[in-house]
């Protein structure tokens, strides 16, 4: 069970990789060409500027917009035993035809207008099914006359049908699922402050699985968001009132009271999480944070310029869905707190440095009680450091450069580098296969960000001190696993040695 749960970690953090970048792109280039903002800072409104900015948030809202796609693919291929290439392939494929099978039926059998988006839980599911799958049949022989649709080419059409059965099953089961969301946001809306912290609560949990898109746009965009007279007209929900009110140049006093869906955001995207990071960071061993620091440090500045959170979140999210629960919990305290100091800053879409400097240091204290966040900030980002120290030092949440490992799963050895280090890659693969007892000893091999990781069948036959003397700083068993800890050569490694298997298996 260990060694599944955490190939499950693993298989996140491809695609994991990749959201920093694209969250910087999306929140600068989004906030900055928002027509809201362009109104109010007509400096803004230059043509080249513009251009560039509009580009940036399209290359990143491409990303996030296939994200649930992205996560299939990195799941199939994280999770395959080997032939990755042909698991992401067919990841992919079942991912469109389980998306289309939904659109279809759709067309074919309800309302006009209605939608089902099922976000990460559908790239979990389909992700998952790909890979039992492919490492279920991935070497099954069929009869002679259909023998080229046999071995991996059998995976992509396989998983392809399933997909549709899948796809049918989210018709008929999602659809209750978000209705009962739209009511818990009709009930929301009614409970003032108490409301504003589930809403806050509500809107972080589902956006562990994309089902955030079913809550919010029913208060930035409805009555439930509240309704008010601007400029002669009457306007509601809460994002398009603030927008109205921005751009009236005669609008004084304090912004409206739907600002209570916004407010809660800058805290938490600002100080919280970036507290957080840094709290992971300083819980991974000294030796593997020059490694991992720069994972952590791009997710800290996305989210505390644009309020984008997944590079982040997803850190901890598999791995500790419960960490994720008390984020969520802090998150709903932060928006409840907001509330009662009356910030009353807007934002374009997120919650960082970009939207708060526009939206509320720009607009004046007077509109929207913006120092107040600062102390707020402050005490949030103490708040999600100790939180999150404690939890993952007390829980050993595996987080990217640590592990779960206790006294009873590991027996950890630690070496100094010694000599003996090949110089070619070519050369170090082949000795540690060797001393990992040879090919029949070896079930699979994969890599994190310093690790590399090998499943093996009898842990005894592996000879611990030939791989130390590769280089390897340290060499311990995990529950019928072995782990190398090679820094950032660890990813070359488990790519050279799978490719000699291979090359092996061949011959």
């Amino acid at each position: 069970m260990f060694k599944k749960f955490s190939q499950l970690g693993r298989a996140f953090m491809l695609p994991i990789a990749i959201l920093p970048a694209a969250g910087l792109l999306l929140g600068i280039g989004g906030a900055l060409s928002n027509e809201s903002a362009v109104k109010a800072y007509p400096f803004l409104d230059q043509g080249w500027l513009q251009t560039i900015l509009k580009v940036m948030s399209g290359a990143g809202g491409a990303v996030f917009a296939n994200l649930a796609l992205i996560f299939t693919i990195g799941l199939a291929v994280g999770l395959a035993n080997g032939d990755k290439g042909t698991a992401g392939l067919a990841g992919g494929v079942s991912y469109l035809v389980y998306t289309a099978t939904i659109s279809t039926l759709l067309q074919l059998f309800a309302k006009e207008g209605a939608a089902i988006d099922t976000g990460v839980v559908g790239s979990i599911v389909i992700g998952a099914t790909v890979a039992y799958l492919h490492n279920r049949y991935r070497k099954i022989q069929l009869p002679q006359f259909l023998g080229f649709f046999g071995g991996s080419r059998f995976i992509p059409i396989v998983s392809s049908f399933v997909a549709i059965f899948i796809g049918g099953m989210f018709f008929v089961i999602w659809p209750p699922i978000q209705a009962g969301l739209a009511q818990v946001g009709a009930e929301v809306a009614k409970l003032g402050s108490f409301g504003t912290f589930l809403y806050g609560f509500l809107l972080r949990l589902t956006g562990a699985v994309g089902l955030h898109h079913t809550i919010y746009p029913l208060f930035w965009y409805t009555s439930l968001g509240g309704q008010e007279m601007v400029a002669g007209k009457m306007v509601e929900g809460a994002q398009n009132i603030f927008f109205a009110q921005l751009a009236d140049p005669n609008h004084t006093g304090l912004f409206t009271y739907g600002t209570r869906f916004f407010a809660g955001r800058f805290a938490t995207m600002i100080f919280g999480l970036p507290a957080a990071t840094l709290a992971m960071y300083h819980s991974i061993p000294k030796s593997n944070r020059q490694k991992s620091g720069g994972l952590y440090f791009s997710g800290a500045l996305t989210s505390f310029l644009t309020g984008i959170t997944e590079p982040i979140e997803y850190m901890f999210l598999f791995v500790a869905p419960w960490l994720y629960v008390v984020h969520a919990f802090l998150d709903g305290l932060s928006f409840y707190f907001a509330d009662l100091l009356q910030i009353r800053i807007g934002n374009s879409f997120s919650g960082g440095l970009i939207d708060f400097t526009l939206f509320g240091i720009l607009q004046g204290e007077a509109k929207t009680h913006w120092l107040r966040v600062l102390p707020l900030g402050l005490l949030w980002a103490a708040v999600y450091y100790v939180v999150f120290r404690f939890c993952i030092q007390r829980f050993n949440v595996a987080i990217p450069g640590t592990e779960v490992a206790t006294s009873s799963e590991e027996s950890f050895v630690s070496s100094e580098n010694t000599g003996g280090t090949s110089s070619r890659l070519e050369d170090e693969a082949r000795i540690i296969i060797q001393a990992l007892g040879e090919e029949s000893n070896i079930e699979s091999v994969t890599a994190c960000a310093t690790r590399l990781r090998v499943s093996v069948k009898e842990p005894q036959r592996v000879q611990k001190d030939t791989i130390k003397n590769l280089g390897a700083t340290a060499v311990f068993e995990v529950n019928g696993g072995i782990q190398a800890v090679f820094g950032g050569k660890a990813d070359l490694l488990s790519q050279e040695i799978n490719d000699q298997l291979k090359t092996d298996s061949n011959d």
